[in-house]
């Protein structure tokens, strides 16, 4: 199919049952299909956005197109769970059906407000000419799930703004409603995050743009999103452009965090001791994270799984993405780390414990042969150790993840998708690495799924989440080192979710 601008913006109605049974039945057969992590049932998953408790369920929303592997007429998507593991689909929520959403239902957020959950997105509107006209509207979700939208936005666009100007959070302290927004300055064509607020929902009053750092955050921010971590403020964003001198990063685009001493969004401002952003994840794929904190006052991310302007393989079988799972977050010595949810270890069943016992290996040990490919892997290994694990391994180790490790002087982890399988984004580069403590044990949380790999490095104070395509030949889990080399683990094969 030949995506023409009039093809991917056509309205809904126009695709007929049929096509979008077709579109699902071929997503339903895909060799990469996960199971135990949320991806769409036909076309495009992007940005999750509308993370919430609401009604004593978690709810979440993705931006869809159910079409095929491209942006187009975007909607959201509804999913609610009562654990944060198990997803049950509700079906499109937010479509892209009045004048101020006709180009599609962009991203946001919900707060929960009385007996309601209250929706803040952003409303893609072009022209005739093409341009774009951002809205900021609103919409009312009820315990029956029957949404309505308010009638007219919630505030119009600024004009120190260009027409990026989107992806409000909507946040609730000291009795007052405030909205962040990512947004280009129109005089300096730079990242900012806009500030709105308002006491009633209603008249909103525009506090100009965040002082959260002294760098140029590059052409635009997406995604903004400030929650509340161990009483510390945690500010997670997406700079666009950003210059490589004031934070190392090979993907596109980063997804980047700033932890914050002082918060006074009355005042527009966020100060930090943190020089500079760091990477949310320093895996390969991680975008648009969406967080907020639940009831309890625990704060929860998940992200998109997928990058901008990428291609990756499944698009030809016309479906794109997937979200990670959630993640629980937490502040500790001034370090961020992010620890999956407890309700994920029920989906552990068939298990097998990994030691080595009196005779330590050396070379190469195939720790699970054939294992099925959902499956998470907790591994210790000991200090003073070198060497590497490779995931989806063949035979003769041509194709694999392959995860070298040193627990010496030097410690690193360093992770390489070269040869993982079918290859696409390599002008970014095949390699993440992270620097570890010296001469201390290295443990691994690793959640394998199919076409995503999870890895949790030392309870979380380091992520490093990417996208894999390996061939059915790649069936073995084996441990290789030119020493001999001790480790405890162990592997379960986990459920599907749904």
């Amino acid at each position: 199919m030949e995506w023409t601008r009039a093809k991917r913006y056509q309205a809904y109605s126009n695709w007929t049952a049929a096509e979008l049974l077709s579109l699902q039945q071929q997503v339903a057969t895909s060799d990469y299909l996960p199971h135990y992590h949320v991806s769409p049932l036909s076309g495009l998953l992007n940005d999750p956005n509308g993370f919430s408790f609401f009604n004593n369920q978690w709810h979440l929303f993705y931006q869809a197109f159910p079409f095929g592997a491209v942006h187009g007429l975007k909607s959201w998507f509804h999913l609610v769970s009562d654990d944060l593991v198990h997803w049950k689909q509700q079906g499109l929520a937010l479509k892209p059906d009045t004048i101020y959403d006709s180009h599609g239902a962009y991203s946001g957020s919900a707060h929960v407000i009385k007996d309601k959950l209250f929706i803040m997105y952003t409303g893609n509107v072009r022209d005739k000419d093409w341009q774009r006209h951002p809205y900021q509207n609103g919409a009312w979700l009820d315990k029956n799930n029957r949404l309505t939208k308010l009638q007219r936005p919630l505030f119009d666009q600024p004009e120190h703004t260009t027409d990026h100007f989107r992806d409000p959070q909507l946040l609730y302290l000291n009795n007052t409603y405030y909205a962040l927004l990512g947004a280009q300055d129109k005089e300096t064509l730079s990242g900012k995050i806009a500030l709105f607020c308002s006491k009633n929902l209603h008249d909103w009053q525009d506090l100009g743009y965040l002082d959260f750092t002294n760098n140029d955050m590059g052409y635009m921010v997406e995604c903004p999103n400030l929650v509340l971590v161990d009483n510390k403020p945690l500010l997670i964003f997406c700079p666009q452009g950003l210059n490589k001198k004031i934070m190392n990063y090979d993907n596109i685009y980063p997804n980047v965090f700033i932890i914050g001493d002082t918060l006074n969004l009355a005042g527009a401002s966020f100060t930090s001791r943190q020089a500079a952003p760091l990477n949310f994840d320093e895996g390969f794929d991680v975008y648009a994270t969406q967080a907020f904190n639940a009831p309890d006052g625990n704060a929860y991310a998940v992200s998109w799984v997928g990058l901008p302007d990428i291609s990756y393989p499944t698009d030809q079988e016309n479906w794109a993405h997937c979200l990670s799972q959630v993640k629980e977050l937490r502040i500790k010595d001034g370090c961020l780390y992010q620890r999956p949810v407890p309700a994920m270890a029920q989906l552990r069943t068939a298990g097998k414990h990994l030691t080595p016992g009196n005779n330590k290996i050396s070379e190469k040990n195939c720790l699970i042969d054939h294992p099925s490919q959902h499956f998470e892997l907790k591994l210790t290994i000991p200090a003073g150790q070198a060497g590497t694990l490779h995931l989806a391994a063949d035979k003769l180790l041509t194709h694999s993840l392959a995860l070298e490790f040193s627990t010496s002087k030097k410690a690193f982890l360093s992770v390489d998708r070269q040869n993982a399988g079918a290859p696409f984004a390599k002008k970014y580069g095949t390699k993440r690495s992270v620097k570890l403590p010296a001469d201390t044990s290295l443990v691994l949380d690793i959640f394998f799924d199919n076409s995503i790999c999870e890895i949790f490095v030392n309870n979380g104070s380091h992520v490093l989440t990417l996208r894999l395509f390996p061939s059915k030949k790649q069936q073995k889990i084996i441990l290789e080192s030119s020493q001999f080399i001790d480790y405890n683990g162990t592997w379960w094969n986990l459920k599907p979710i749904n």
